[in-house]
Formats: structure tokens, C-alpha cells, sequence
């Protein structure tokens, strides 16, 4: 078969997927400004980095949640914590609460030109997942997860037990 064989084969077969089925799948785009901007577009930041790859470090504890982008050095691109997204009390530790956290950092470091980030988990909070499955929706794309929490090996004593 040629090659221009193919490409006719490959127009019949797409000439006979109906425009239903076409109209019915939104772009990414389409459901990024719907859904999760809320139709809030991304801008370019003023004084605009185009940093590309960086490490995402996600804080996720007991009482709050930390969303940290930084570039490959470490230099802080934008920050944002549940404090800072008005949640108070005990919404502060919600999955919701990592997830609106990761969505105002995230716009910040994507109108810096943020694309690919390597994500750094440390601590047992409840928002650790939420957090990394808003990066994904976001659009970034996600190299590595690693868990960075920290590990007593008989150093000092531990703390009491935690009672819930």
C-alpha cells in the first residue's frame, strides 16, 4: 500500500464517524475554563519567568497543606496555603481545601510558562493525593512523585500519640 492509499483510507474512516460523536468530547481546554478556572483565564505574569521544568513541594499535615513551585535550583516561583485561601479551623486539613490550595499556585507558576514539574510529598495529611491529582487536571505534566517525609530512625523521642 502507498502512502496515499492510506491517507484515503484514513479520510473514509474518519468521514464515517458520525459528528455526534465528535461534538459530544470536549478539548482539555474547554473543560480547564469551565470547570476548574471557573472561567478565570490563565495570564502571563508580569514580570514573567518562562521557567518550564520545576519541582513541586507539597506539605501536607495534620492541621494545613503548603503548595510550594520552585524552579530547578530551589528559587520560589509562587506559594500558596490553606491559610491563604481563607479556609479556618479544621478545613484547613480538608482534601478540598489541598486541592483549591494547588489550583492558586498552579495558576501562578503556569502564567510563569510552567509545564513540567517533578512533585516532592512530605507529610500524612489528607491532601496529599488530592493535591497531585489537581496538578494533573491543571495540565501540568508530572515526572516523578516522591515522598519525602522525613523518618525517625531512633534518634530523639517521639512525640505521644496522636488521640482522634
Amino acid at each position: 500500500m502507498t502512502e496515499s492509499e492510506q491517507k484515503e483510507k484514513v479520510e473514509e474512516i474518519a468521514h464515517e464517524v458520525p459528528a455526534e460523536s465528535k461534538a459530544e468530547s470536549p478539548s482539555a481546554a474547554e473543560i480547564l475554563d469551565e470547570e476548574l478556572l471557573n472561567g478565570v483565564k490563565v495570564r502571563r505574569a508580569k514580570k514573567s519567568k518562562n521557567i518550564s521544568y520545576g519541582i513541586c513541594s507539597i506539605l501536607a499535615t495534620f492541621n494545613n497543606t503548603k503548595v510550594v513551585f520552585t524552579d530547578q535550583r530551589g528559587n520560589a516561583i509562587s506559594w500558596s496555603s490553606s491559610g491563604k485561601c481563607n479556609f479556618r479551623g479544621s478545613r484547613k486539613s480538608t482534601a478540598y481545601a489541598a486541592q483549591m490550595v494547588t489550583q492558586d499556585a498552579g495558576r501562578v507558576a503556569l502564567s510563569h510558562g510552567m509545564k513540567e514539574v517533578d512533585v516532592h510529598v512530605k507529610g500524612p495529611g489528607m491532601g496529599r493525593d488530592a493535591a497531585i491529582r489537581t496538578l494533573q487536571t491543571l495540565g501540568l505534566v508530572v515526572h516523578t512523585i516522591v515522598d519525602t517525609t522525613p523518618v525517625p530512625h531512633n534518634g530523639c523521642r517521639p512525640r505521644k500519640r496522636r488521640r482522634i
